[in-house]
């Protein structure tokens, strides 16, 4: 059932009030809260997934904090139902005037280990799935003068061990929204792209494999993977970021007058951003990710 928002005082203004935007990938973690820090900012908020019967938290959390949401399907690997979500927004609300997209799926593997299928995979979900629906929405933003906002992460930045297809997707999704910027600018259209760093969201579940099976497979990279396994699992069980934290940086995308077109969710994640682009021959980021599977 489609729930919409009542419009208060203080909304956002357009030419037709409230704004709306479609958020992507909004089950859990990131998505889930942005989605209702979003309609508490007063944003009609087409929260989207691509199974709505796991939507049971999403709506637990928007009852919570005293706010509606529009729930509706939407699978980015699925082009019919892009076009299908993204045409009943345009009909419902007659505008449409920003778009988050946050679906993806994390992933655990390297070269050796994975089939060039599996790299498709990762692919497909975390950039040609962003890709997708950015383009069915891209002239509903130029008539709007919208935004576009791309959740990606510090992995679209930094090359990571045994993360290889995922911080691929994530490299390409910064660099085709970086080079897309200023052509979407030119035509009203702002261009964001989020970059959390590590955030408490279900890691394991996230990319959806039994990490002692994995390493237990693995043969000659079982020690490398090993390490890197126990050191990201300490780091998300010790003082990793909440899903709300990052959330206020596609908050921030959302609603700044001149939102910047990077923008990291915590202090840990801009030093990360930071020594890579200060790093001009490779050796300080080597350096640190050589440790990580030491």
């Amino acid at each position: 059932m489609r729930r919409h928002p009542r419009a208060t005082k203080g909304l956002p203004m357009s030419s037709q009030s409230p704004k709306v935007v479609l958020i992507t990938g909004t089950s859990s973690g990131i998505g889930l809260a942005a989605a209702v820090s979003a309609a508490r900012a007063g944003w009609t908020t087409v929260a989207t997934l691509r199974d709505p019967s796991r939507s049971d938290a999403l709506r637990k959390a928007a009852a919570e904090a005293g706010v509606e949401l529009d729930i509706r399907r939407l699978d980015v690997t699925d082009e019919a139902s892009i076009t299908s979500a993204i045409d009943g927004v345009l009909a419902d609300y007659g505008h449409l005037d920003a778009v988050v997209n946050n679906a993806g799926a994390g992933h655990l593997g390297t070269l050796e280990n994975e089939t060039v299928a599996e790299v498709r995979k990762v692919m497909e979900v975390n950039f040609f799935g962003v890709l997708h629906v950015s383009k069915a929405a891209m002239s509903h933003l130029r008539a709007s003068g919208g935004r576009l906002i791309t959740v990606t992460s510090v992995g679209g930045v930094i090359g990571q061990p045994f993360n290889e297809a995922y911080c691929a997707a994530k490299f390409a999704v910064e660099g085709y929204m970086e080079s897309l910027a200023p052509v979407a600018a030119a035509h009203g259209v702002s261009v964001s792209v989020i970059e959390p760093g590590a955030v408490a969201t279900e890691f394991v579940a996230n990319v959806g494999v039994d990490l002692q099976e994995a390493v237990a497979g693995a043969g000659v990279y079982a020690p490398q993977l090993s390490a890197y396994v126990n050191r990201t699992v300490g780091q998300f069980l010790d003082g990793a970021q909440t899903a709300e934290g990052a959330a206020e940086a596609v908050i921030e995308a959302l609603t700044a007058d001149e939102p910047a077109f990077r923008l990291q969710t915590s202090d840990w994640a801009r030093g990360f951003v930071g020594t890579k682009i200060t790093d001009l021959d490779g050796s300080a980021v080597v350096g640190i990710t050589k440790g990580w599977v030491a």
